[in-house]
């Protein structure tokens, strides 16, 4: 288990990177809860996401920096902010899910049939609740 969370760290990281070398794998977390939400108020963000609104806001500015993130003013509290991604960070993310989707293709197309069952039950029980 230690081993798949190193790999979903350095895949994360990485992935980060190609949307932008500068974009830190928190960046990221904010852009894939806004690809699934759309439009979203700052603070439903942070509780999303289980961080304060700060680390929201400045992570927003970044964003806004690089072009990814869009904001605008909640017309019910000027102080609030609305969230929504930019037509660049939306093709950035389709690009790497593209990229993701065709690496596991890839990976799984060398497997047989049988061993593509056997993880399908194995994922099922992992999945199972308590």
């Amino acid at each position: 288990m230690a081993m798949l969370a190193a790999n979903i760290r350095a895949s994360t990281r990485t992935t980060a990177a190609v949307i932008d070398p500068t974009l830190e794998p928190f960046g990221l977390a904010l852009l894939r809860v806004l690809a699934r939400r759309g439009e979203s108020h700052a603070s439903v963000v942070a509780e999303i996401l289980a961080v304060d609104k700060s680390m929201i806001s400045r992570q927003a500015k970044l964003l806004c920096s690089l072009g990814l993130v869009e904001t605008s003013v909640d017309p019910n509290d000027g102080r609030a902010r609305f969230l929504a991604l930019t037509s660049l960070a939306e093709e950035r993310l389709a690009e790497v899910r593209r990229n993701q989707t065709a690496l596991v293709h890839r990976r799984l197309s060398r497997w047989t049939p049988a061993e593509l069952d056997v993880f399908a039950a194995l994922l099922e029980r992992l999945n199972e609740p308590d």
